[in-house]
């Protein structure tokens, strides 16, 4: 919802500040006072392009921006956050257009695109008018609108799910068909698994195989140091450590009646001998576990090699071989079934083009009813906002149901004839502006405000009618506030005097140029600018009371 409008420098407003509230604002003044300023700015606000002529005379550059406060489950709030550009719940639009021409804009302080500009401001504020950036212009919007006004949530939501696992399956499938015969590729995959699979290639037996060549490529030096160690801890012919510990217990045991402290002595070396004994026995084991046997050692180095090549080859360390392998047997089984796959894709393409045209039938149906429902509440509506003998119509315009159409199996037109016997033609053809700001003020009332954006903005909707006619349009406008925040620009005191708040534009010369003022007016002033919109010039005592009489009814 709109919250805070503020602008600078823009075309002949030096500088306005507009605050809003819930239900319908009206915006009054003279004529080419600049009322529809305000919605230009919103309009520029939204994304669309501008160029030099909208800076004030005078001035570097306009500034226009505006809060809104959008509800946290609203699609508003959902691109914010998809988009990262949240802040807590707030939503600012900025834009700076300057006086060469040139443009920036801002959401939430953060740079932005216009594309991204326009993406977030269709889900906060739609703008009805005599201009052509309407939402209700586009055949997307207009097929939402009716989804909306349908409750078609469930319907459309079975329909693009039966669409996107339809359309899964025909990427899969195109995916397979797309690899042609895949013999060949499968006869080299064979080759370069039956090779793998020739060698223990598990991380634990590489380790085992690198660690025995390396013991194999050194047997004799350690065949030797092994011996010489033997030698020098435990030859029973020569002075070796064992012999030297045992003597050395020997002699201090007869001194340990004159010192005690010599049994910790012994103690110790009784541990050491013990250790020492227990690395006999292991360097012992090891060195029967040594042989020097070059027809070992020529086998290990031929696997080594072997090991080294598929490396190589398939250009991976040698730990990654197990996994080159378990990748190589995995692409094979998959184009092993790759024939049975596609007959079994071809039958799930069929069960999921049924589901899609099941589920697409019955949100046809629900767009039927819509549809017939929409169009005669609207044709009554734009009757009594003086369109007699107008007609409106929904189009539903089949497509092939042959691709997986996640909006359903029907585009929607909306179709207008403003006079009686005259045939109906697309919205988007009608050329009078007032009579499409009607058209598209009775949609909205008909529908009850059921699309998603939370602010509406018309702008001289009552262009062309009076009386009457002009009472209705703003009951209906004051209708649809009670849904959805409502803004109307208006020359009418009858459809100003239905509004919940009022905002006057006036002008007057200021240093020798022309400049627009904006004021929000109180209960007295607004009797006072009714009165000057039914009386004209010179405002009478009975526009007076014509006007207390429009803002007492509107109560």
């Amino acid at each position: 919802m709109l919250r805070h409008l503020a602008i600078k420098d823009f075309a002949v407003v030096r500088a306005a500040e507009l605050e809003f509230g819930d239900g319908m604002t009206v915006i009054s003044g003279e004529t080419g006072a600049g009322k529809s300023l305000l919605v230009d700015a919103l309009g520029f606000l939204s994304g669309l392009r501008a160029d030099s002529g909208v800076v004030r005379h005078g001035a570097e550059r306009a500034e226009l921006s505006a809060e809104f406060h959008p509800a946290p489950d609203s699609p508003a709030q959902a691109w914010l956050t998809e988009n990262e550009l949240d802040d807590e719940g707030q939503c600012q639009l900025r834009r700076v257009i300057r006086a060469d021409g040139g443009s920036r804009a801002w959401i939430n302080g953060r740079s932005v695109t216009l594309t991204q500009l326009s993406e977030l401001a269709a889900r906060l504020v739609e703008i009805h008018g005599q201009h052509e950036h309407q939402a209700l212009l586009a055949r997307a919007s207009q097929l939402d609108l009716l989804d909306a006004f349908a409750r078609n949530h469930a319907p459309l939501a079975a329909v693009r799910a039966a669409a996107q696992h339809w359309g899964a399956l025909l990427r899969e499938r195109e995916q397979l068909s797309g690899q042609g015969d895949v013999s060949d590729r499968i006869n080299y995959l064979e080759h370069q698994l039956g090779e793998l699979q020739r060698e223990d290639l598990a991380p634990a037996a590489l380790d085992n195989l690198v660690a025995s060549h390396r013991r194999q490529a050194h047997a004799t030096s350690l065949i030797q140091a092994c011996d010489t160690a033997l030698a020098q801890l435990a030859d029973d012919d020569g002075p070796s450590l064992a012999r030297q510990l045992q003597q050395t217990r020997a002699d201090l045991a007869r001194q340990v009646e004159h010192e005690p402290r010599l049994r910790d002595v012994d103690t110790l070396l009784e541990g050491a001998g013990i250790q020492l004994e227990e690395a006999l026995a292991l360097l012992g084991q090891v060195r029967d576990d040594l042989d020097a046997e070059p027809a070992q050692f020529d086998e290990l180095e031929r696997r080594l090699a072997r090991i080294h090549d598929l490396a190589r080859k398939h250009r991976v360390p040698l730990d990654g071989l197990q996994e080159q392998h378990d990748r190589i047997a995995a692409e094979l089984e998959s184009l092993r079934g790759a024939g049975e796959r596609l007959l079994k894709l071809n039958d799930g393409i069929d069960a999921a083009r049924a589901q899609w045209r099941t589920a697409a039938a019955a949100l046809t149906r629900s767009r039927q009813r819509a549809a017939k429902a929409l169009g005669e509440t609207t044709t009554a509506l734009i009757a009594e906002l003086g369109m007699g003998g107008g007609r409106f119509e929904v189009a539903l315009e089949p497509q092939d149901g042959e691709r997986p159409d996640p909006s359903g199996a029907e585009r929607v037109e909306f179709l207008v004839s403003a006079n009686a016997g005259q045939p109906p033609r697309p919205l988007r053809k009608v050329a009078s502006g007032g009579e499409l700001a009607r058209i598209s003020l009775a949609i909205e009332v008909a529908a009850l405000g059921l699309d998603a954006v939370p602010t509406m903005v018309f702008d001289e909707v009552d262009t062309g009618i009076g009386g009457a006619v002009a009472e209705i349009v703003g009951q209906k406008l004051r209708a649809l506030g009670a849904q959805r925040q409502v803004l109307c620009v208006t020359h009418l005191p009858q459809v100003a005097a239905q509004g919940h708040a009022h905002y006057r534009v006036s002008k007057a010369p200021v240093d020798g140029m022309t400049q627009s003022a904006v004021e929000k007016l109180s209960a007295k002033q607004r009797e006072e600018e009714l009165a000057r919109m039914l009386g004209g010039v010179e405002v009478s005592k009975e526009a007076h009371a014509a006007a207390k009489r429009l803002l007492a009814n509107a109560l």
